[in-house]
């Protein structure tokens, strides 16, 4: 497996982990005790790790969510507590999740040093959203809340890098979003209005995107031997059937 590979295989791992803890009921339900709308948290929690900062730099690093839809979110979030405050509880939650759901795993201690050395072998140019989030102080020292942000990070850096290979194609983030599974169904849940354009001609420059973002991803996977790469992707899958099922 090269580290290429690996990464492609990691993507879905990580983001099916990192969706068990944004829809399990005790996240939900403490988001709505913060008195936040839906897109007032999910801008906020992701982005708040960036600071107090401007709507339009949200927009421009979170990308895929249509830039009114961050400012409206943003600008409400603002309003009922700083954003940095909202990441920082968000990292709480995840920490007390990670202890939680992760720290029965029975391979935890090697899934944690695996995703150690990736994320250290992680060069964060252009990435400062991955950037911000590992800079943040851990709140628990448990071996689970310390998986569940190592696994935030890689899932955090595989969307950053997403962003990078989506505009050297040559595709706006709008595009990217039609070319693919979810198309004008995707571009409605993150906000975009219409006229969407036609996918069929945005498709192979979007596999072309897939591929590049593979590659860059996967120079921090060049952190492991080839073993090492093919274990961690199995842990990753594992441990996300084990939270789904």
């Amino acid at each position: 497996m090269t580290p290429e590979q690996a990464a492609a295989h990691a993507r879905t791992g990580l983001a099916t982990i990192l969706r068990a803890f944004s829809e399990s009921p005790r996240t939900l339900q403490g988001a709505r005790l913060l008195g936040l709308s839906g897109w007032a948290y999910h801008v906020s929690a992701r982005a708040g790790a960036l600071g107090e900062v401007r709507s339009e730099t949200v927009a421009a690093v979170l990308a895929f969510i249509a830039p009114e839809a961050v400012t409206d979110g943003w600008e409400a979030a603002v309003k009922a507590s700083a954003p940095s405050e909202v990441a920082r509880w968000h990292l709480g939650e995840l920490c007390k999740w990670g202890a939680d759901q992760l720290g029965g795993f029975p391979r935890l201690a090697r899934l944690i040093d695996l995703a150690d050395r990736i994320t250290d072998h992680v060069d964060t140019a252009g990435l400062p959203l991955y950037a911000a989030w590992r800079a943040m102080p851990a709140p628990e020292a448990t071996p689970g809340a310390r998986a569940a942000m190592l696994l935030h990070q890689l899932h955090e850096h595989r969307l950053g890098v997403h962003v990078l290979a989506v505009r050297a194609s040559g595709l706006t983030p709008l595009e990217a979003i039609i070319a693919g599974p979810e198309g004008e169904t995707g571009a409605v849940a993150l906000g975009w209005q219409g006229p969407y354009p036609p996918a069929g001609p945005l498709v192979r420059r979007l596999m072309w995107s897939d591929a590049v973002a593979d590659s860059l991803a996967g120079q921090a996977y060049a952190a492991l031997d080839q073993s090492e790469r093919i274990e961690f992707t199995g842990l990753l899958e594992s441990l996300g059937h084990r939270l789904v099922h």
